[in-house]
Parts: C-alpha cells; structure tokens; sequence
C-alpha cells in the first residue's frame, strides 16, 4: 500500500489526462483549423488486442507512464529529468489508470479511475499489482527475445506492446469492460500539456509540506504550473488514504482542468497551440486504430459539467501478500457490478452474492460439501474441505475445478437461495453464492479462485489479505466529481 515500504525518492506522474482535456478541448470546435497539426503529430501504435466499439459506447485506457523517454522513444534530457525528479529506474510502470466511457451520442463522458497497487489477475503472471502489468510483462518477453538471439531494438518494441496488452487485458479482467481504444502519455507529458494550456487552479484544505514529492503549497485556492502541479498529484505520504486520496487529487486536477481548457481560447492563441502541439507530440501515444477526428466530432456537444470523475470500490485497503507486499484488494465482482451500474448496464456474470450475514439454523451434517480449485495454491482445496467437515458438514469430492479457471472464488449451488449454500458461504467469509442447475440438491461446491482468503488459506503459499474480515478495511466509493464551473474542489 501506498503508506508502506520504502519511501520513493520519485514518484511517476499520477495524472495523464491532459490528454482528456485535449480531446474534450479540440471536440468543442475551438480553432479547428489546428487540429489537424495536433492530431498528425501523435506517436502511433497497432495490434493491442482492442474492442472494436461492440458495446455501442467508447471504452478509452487513458493510463500515465513512468517512462525515462518520450513518446518517441527519445531519452529525456538532465534538466528534464532533474525537473521531474525522475531517478535512474528503467522500469516501466502505469500508475494512473483511467477507464473512460463515452457513450455513442458523446454527450457526457465517465473516467473511473483505478488505483495502482489493486492486486489483479496479470495474463501469464499470476496475481499481481495492475500497475506492474505492463513493466513486468515487457521485462519478461524482451529478457526471453534477448536471448533468443532477437536485436535490442525488436525486443523493445514487441515486449512494449505486449506490455501494453497485458495491461488492457488485466484492467478489462477486473472491470468487466473491452477497451476499444488506448492512450498514453508520459512523465514529461503532464507538466508540458498543463504549462501549455497555462496553468491549473487547485484548492487545498491544509498547507503541505511534503519532501519526498516535493509538495510545498499553502492552504487554500492557487494557481499551479506543470512541475507544481506534478507534485501536487504525486504526493501519497502523509495522506489518510494514501493512494486513495491521491486519486481524488487526480479526479479534482482533472476536473478543473477539462472546465479551465473548455472555457478558454486555448486553440484560438497560436502560442499556446504551439505549446499543445509540441507537448503532444511528445508525450502522447494512441492507438493505431483511432479516428480521432471522427471522435472528436462526437464530442462537440460535451459541456464540462457532463464529465464525472469515479472511482472503483475497494475491498481492503491495507490487505498484504504472503510476501508482506502491501496491496490493495479488490474484488472483481464487486467492481464489475459497480462499472456496469455506472455505464447503465446489467452485470452479466451470472453471479447472485449472497445476503446472509450469518449461517442459517442448519444441520451442516445434512450438506456435502464439494470443493474445487481453481488458484495456483497447491493443496487448496483439501484444506479448506477439512476445515468445512471440522464444522460438520459432510465431505464430497476434492480436486482441481475442471471447467476453466475463475476470478472470483464462489459457491455453486441448485439455487441461490439454498439456505445450505448460504451457510458454507458464510462459513467461508462470505463468499458469493451462484445457481448452478448442475449441482444437486442437498449438495454444495465450492470453487477457490485466487482472491480466496477464508478459512483454510493459511499455509504459507497462500495469499494473506490482512487476516479476517474484522481487520479489513474497506472503502466505499467516493462521490462521483464533476467537471464543475465554481473553482476547484477542496482536498487535502
């Protein structure tokens, strides 16, 4: 978790969505004359696995980047670097992440943002961060090219986009959501996209001193220019909800942002569109795909109040791993139901959590219990179905799940309502409870995935969360925040 470990002398760019601002600024019909510029002058990328717009909406990734280069693979210069307090670290991580959903009409747009260290299914890697995805996957692929014998440049760029594709992946895995189209921008790029549009006016609550950020402000409403507002952004010490809290600082950042962008001339002055064409060229990824003209011509009746900022619910946020990494946990089904509530949809998992908050007056003896698994833990399933028949329900069969692997660990039964699945549910903290017109009656399976942390998951191979349920803490989502034309939220 954010508030743990070692302190980071740097911090990555925590807002990336001057980008949104861009397309919500040139989609507004302001100087269109410059658009063309803006748009040709973006770095492009092909074959990342993208969505194809099924869903009559657009799904956009709009994810911040660490990177130590520009858009065009060029190194940063030292003054650069020294402005951003970027170290000598070659890995890449996306620590912002941002869904945005824009419906076909564009007329209003949904950014939910995702926080970093949100332990996830990563493809090919097992459980980890979803901020590192992308870092670890390019790791991996360009370490096996290299010594397959590949050239440096062509490991580079094929683990770069299969970095990118296991981050699509896990964030559609945790949300529920095909992403239709991809945008990047850097470390370098915030700074130059918030200078170029003059600065952004925030409010905090308190003043701030804060070093490890470089986060100096005074109390109340004031205008930032790029590195300012980097560090404004940035800082994660010495917040209540550390991550949680930064990511409010981002949804507000951006908020002001969009409204200030939409509200000015900012094409109509050949200075300051200098200034944006210059910064988005080199800092701004999209997708190969992308007719952003044709996009952006959607967009014309988007007003700023029509831009809302989210968050996804999370289940704990100071759960640890085995490991003693700290995480933060979420659980993806919850999120998916969240994310479809919020874009106007059914969840269509087929889940049905259960709403017992205690095991019902049973005789556990009168239920077999069935347990299965389907997480990496070797030996899950035998423990947890000992721990049940300790309680005295009655053992069923014990194995490997059969039909594919699952993200959310649950409990099948003949009817959701089965009061005996009810009980093994509670029994095993809580698990949501799934109709399954296979199981028969009078007998309960239990399917283990990965996020499995109730009784039996003890041993020291398996993921520890932070204990029980009394020792989680878990978040409800924030207000939504919206793109408002009275000032800047007050934060911490």
């Amino acid at each position: 978790m954010a508030q743990r470990g070692e302190p980071t002398l740097w911090s990555p760019v925590r807002v990336f969505v001057a980008s949104v601002a861009l397309i919500v600024l040139v989609g507004t019909g302001f100087a269109w004359r410059g658009v063309d510029s803006l748009v040709s002058n973006i770095e492009r990328i092909s074959d990342l696995g993208l969505g194809g717009h099924r869903d009559g909406a657009v799904d956009i990734l709009l994810v911040g980047v660490d990177s130590r280069t520009d858009a065009k693979g060029n190194p940063l210069s030292d003054a650069e670097r020294a402005m951003l307090h970027a170290g000598d670290e070659i890995g890449t991580n996306t620590d912002t992440i941002v869904l945005v959903r824009v419906p076909n009409d564009g007329s209003s747009a949904t950014a939910i943002s995702i926080p970093r260290d949100a332990y996830v299914d990563i493809p090919d890697m097992g459980k980890g961060k979803i901020n590192s995805a992308y870092g670890i996957t390019k790791q991996s692929v360009q370490d096996d090219m290299l010594a397959d014998g590949a050239t440096a440049e062509a490991a580079e760029e094929q683990s770069t986009q299969r970095g990118r594709q296991a981050l699509i992946e896990s964030v559609a895995g945790l949300t529920g959501i095909t992403v239709d189209h991809y945008a990047e921008v850097s470390l370098l790029g915030f700074v130059l996209l918030t200078d170029a549009v003059g600065g952004v006016d925030v409010c905090l609550r308190h003043p701030v001193d804060e070093p490890l950020s470089g986060a100096y402000f005074p109390g109340g409403r004031q205008k930032l220019d790029g590195p300012q507002a980097l560090s404004f952004v940035r800082q994660r010490h010495n917040l209540e909800r550390g991550d949680l809290d930064r990511i409010v600082r981002q949804q507000v950042f951006m908020a002001q942002l969009v409204h200030q962008v939409i509200s000015a001339d900012t094409l109509s002055n050949p200075t300051r569109l200098r200034e944006l064409s210059d910064a988005v060229g080199r800092t701004i990824v999209l997708d190969e795909g992308w007719d952003l003209l044709a996009f952006l011509n959607q967009l014309q009746d988007l007003t700023a109040g029509k831009v809302t900022f989210e968050t996804i619910p999370v289940a704990d946020l100071n759960g640890t791993t085995s490991d003693g990494e700290s995480v933060v946990r979420v659980e993806p089904g919850e999120v998916q139901d969240y994310v479809a509530g919020l874009v106007g949809e059914e969840h269509s998992s087929g889940t049905e959590p259960s709403t017992t908050a205690a095991p019902p007056d049973i005789d556990s003896g009168t239920v077999q219990v069935n347990v299965y698994n389907s997480s990496p833990v070797s030996g899950l399933a035998g423990t947890v179905s000992q721990e049940l028949t300790a309680l005295g329900y009655v053992q069923g069969d014990v194995g490997n799940y059969s039909d594919g692997q699952v993200s959310e660990s649950q409990v099948l039964a003949a009817s959701s309502s089965d009061p005996g699945a009810a009980a093994v549910a509670v029994s095993l903290g809580g698990l949501p409870v799934v109709s399954d017109p296979s199981v028969a009656e009078g007998t309960v399976s239990v399917v283990l995935a990965s996020d499995y942390a109730g009784p039996g998951s003890g041993s020291e191979d398996v993921i520890d969360f932070g204990g029980s349920s009394t020792s989680a803490t878990p978040v409800p989502p924030a207000p939504p925040i919206a793109a408002a034309e009275n000032g800047p939220n007050c934060v911490n």
